[in-house]
């Protein structure tokens, strides 16, 4: 029973964590904060800051397919913060520990990349 009730704090912990990075990673480029917590609209506004249409979401629902446009979208929020490919694979698969850098670090959102 304990195992359970640890495991299902962490993931809480975690959950909580990518929320806190994503509401402050909306709010630096411009977008609500609270769009973090609603499900699919934050992949809405990531599509957005990434500057991507918005028919890419739709993209997001097909499975398989939604891992590959999450990576190219995770890129491209990637470089609109500055960050390289290598920051994305880290918001692939550590988003709770790279949200959290990207959001309350010292990266500025940049609405078009040179």
């Amino acid at each position: 029973m304990a195992v359970i009730i640890s495991l299902a704090f962490l993931i809480l912990w975690i959950a909580g964590l990518s929320i806190a990075g994503l509401w402050k990673i909306f709010e630096k480029a411009g977008h609500p904060g609270w769009a973090a917590i609603i499900p699919i609209y934050n992949m809405y506004i990531i599509t957005k800051i990434a500057g991507k249409e918005w028919w890419w979401l739709l993209l997001l629902l097909i499975p398989i397919v939604n891992i590959v446009i999450a990576i190219i979208l995770y890129i491209a929020v990637s470089e609109k913060f500055g960050k390289g490919a290598g920051f994305a694979v880290g918001l692939v698969f550590l988003p709770f520990i790279f949200a959290m850098i990207l959001g309350f670090g010292d990266a500025e959102y940049k609405e078009t990349t040179a």
